[in-house]
């Protein structure tokens, strides 16, 4: 079982939460190609080691958060409000 450090309600079982993605920064629409747009939907890094992540806590607050966690243990080591 995985506990995921809600923000607002503490720590929970992951079972609450959605795991929306990496966190990353949005192309501006106005300025990027079709190449660039797909990049940014469907291409992630998953990398093994600390990656920046944006969850849902759907079961509980319903407010969106970000956090740093290690893709090989779990292990959690900053969560911040609103990503």
């Amino acid at each position: 079982m995985m506990l995921v450090p809600c923000p607002s309600c503490g720590h929970r079982n992951v079972s609450e939460f959605r795991y929306v993605g990496e966190s990353k920064s949005r192309p501006v629409p106005d300025q990027t190609t079709p190449e660039q747009w797909r990049r940014y939907l469907y291409f992630h890094q998953n990398p093994l080691g600390w990656t920046r992540e944006t969850w849902y806590h759907g079961s509980g607050c319903r407010r969106y958060f970000s956090l740093e966690r290690h893709t090989g243990s779990n292990q959690v080591r900053r969560v911040g409000g609103r990503s």
